[in-house]
């Protein structure tokens, strides 16, 4: 076996002898999903005080409403109890940083790739982007009509979250 995994097999182990949540759903208990960014530093559950079974987690690179994301909220809607979606984006995010084109050039300086056909969906205005993502949201025909959205802010440094985006009147 590579050892490059060993590790974390090893912590596994551990977390195998200890797992209680076997008994848990498939469905979301709180009718919830949050679609937020990959960065390390979020903790969706603990940030919003939910347990494990709660919530449907969908995590990209700057918690962008992408093609995926819709696919998957279409399933989590109409299988999997979700009655409603949190669009966190957060502060100092790597996505708000760079444009899809300085992105390629990094990665082609870097690795030697030509990454032009990747979207990156990167992040020129974080407010203005999380509005088109809640409303890409609102708008996906294929979504409940009542399906509750809103758009946040997640700070990395105070851990507060903050609506920008509220729901629909």
């Amino acid at each position: 076996m590579n050892k490059a995994f060993d590790d974390l097999l090893a912590a596994n182990e551990g977390y195998a002898a200890r797992f209680t949540s076997g008994g848990l759903a498939g469905r979301a208990a709180r009718g919830l999903a949050v679609v937020t960014c990959m960065d390390s530093r979020i903790e969706p559950l603990q940030m919003l005080g939910l347990s494990k079974g709660d919530a449907k987690i969908l995590r990209n690179a700057g918690g962008r409403a992408t093609d995926d994301v819709l696919r998957t909220l279409a399933l989590a809607t109409h299988l999997l109890g979700v009655d409603r979606v949190m669009v966190v984006e957060h502060t100092d995010c790597r996505m708000a940083k760079v444009t899809d084109e300085q992105a390629h050039q990094a990665i082609l300086e870097e690795s030697g790739l030509d990454t032009r056909s990747l979207e990156f969906h990167t992040i020129p205005d974080q407010a203005t982007t999380l509005q088109r993502d809640v409303q890409r949201i609102r708008s996906f025909p294929y979504l409940p009509k009542d399906l509750a959205v809103v758009g946040c802010v997640y700070d990395v440094a105070t851990g507060r979250v903050e609506v920008v985006v509220p729901l629909e009147d």
